[in-house]
């Protein structure tokens, strides 16, 4: 599954980010708890740079619980302080606060050793569309939302709102755009809504959640389909949908466009329970292969640059 973003849009919201950071003193990075590592923006590190960050994990009320506390332990081990919440429904907003106080304590006390009187902590949100960027605004604004206008310091162009006394939010939030290593992330990223249906193949979304759930969630797919495999003709696999769930068209054939929009949506509302999409120990063995592969390789580099010399030595020899 190949998705094409303009490049356009992603070189003026990538200059967007990095000319606003410069205003922050944090970057909350907002990301799907469903799938934390595929909505990320691959060249995050790169734009954000050494700024202050926060990961926040949204829309964790849909997400496995035990993979997304595994999610949050794999990026504090890194470096990167995390908390899960739900936007949507306020829930767990206060998390965001302690986190970045905690985060930005070394450099409020270092201020305060100077006497420079304590401020708001001034935030941009950034992450990948539909991730939940404007709801999480709103939230968090929804009993002071209201503009600062400029901030002591702050180009006057730049409205600010304010969160309580401790938050003042840039009002844009910064849009990086997904840059899919492969189809699978697509397919991920379509499967929980954060790509348009319109642009989506819903068959091929439909079969790669089932062969999902039955890689990841067997016992689920069993309980809501009986069956705990995809066949090798998926015909077969969707008639049994069909025929289960009684998706008939014209003349009493499955009709297996809704069939597949079915499984889609049994995923997207969670008929199927909460999932998650990405997985820590996939992860964690993945980089454990990527370091022995530039292991192997830089092995190779040096034994070839030992034969060389070696060769050349022998040829002076020979002279």
């Amino acid at each position: 599954m190949t998705i094409q973003w303009f490049p356009g849009h992603m070189a003026k919201a990538r200059r967007q980010v990095s000319e606003n950071l410069k205003l922050v003193d944090i970057i909350f990075e907002l990301v799907d708890a469903r799938l934390p590592l595929s909505s990320r923006n691959p060249m995050i590190d790169e734009v954000i740079n050494q700024k202050p960050r926060l990961l926040i994990l949204n829309k964790y009320d849909m997400a496995d619980e035990t993979e997304t506390r595994r999610w949050i332990a794999y990026f504090e081990e890194r470096g990167h302080k995390a908390v899960a919440i739900n936007s949507f429904e306020g829930k767990n907003l206060q998390a965001v606060n302690k986190a970045a106080q905690e985060i930005l304590k070394e450099k409020w006390d270092r201020m305060k050793s100077k006497g420079m009187k304590p401020r708001a902590i001034r935030a941009m949100i950034v992450g990948i569309p539909n991730v939940g960027k404007s709801t999480l605004i709103n939230r968090l604004a929804r009993k002071n939302l209201a503009k600062t206008g400029n901030t002591p310091g702050v180009t006057k162009a730049q409205q600010w709102i304010k969160v309580g006394k401790e938050i003042e939010l840039l009002d844009t939030p910064g849009i990086l755009w997904p840059k899919f290593e492969d189809q699978e992330i697509g397919y991920k990223l379509a499967l929980t809504g954060a790509i348009k249906d319109t642009i989506t193949n819903m068959e091929d979304l439909a079969v790669y959640g089932l062969r999902f759930l039955a890689l990841h969630y067997p016992e689920r797919m069993e309980e809501r389909y009986k069956i705990g495999s995809v066949a090798e003709d998926l015909v077969v696999t969707f008639d049994h949908i069909g025929k289960l769930r009684r998706v008939y068209g014209q003349g009493g054939e499955i009709d297996y466009d809704q069939v597949a929009l079915l499984i889609v949506r049994d995923i997207r509302d969670q008929h199927l329970g909460k999932l998650t999409f990405d997985f820590v120990d996939e992860q964690v063995e993945k980089e454990r292969l990527e370091v022995l592969i530039a292991q192997e390789n830089e092995e190779r580099r040096q034994k070839s640059l030992l034969m060389k010399q070696q060769k050349r030595q022998q040829q002076q020899d020979v002279e």
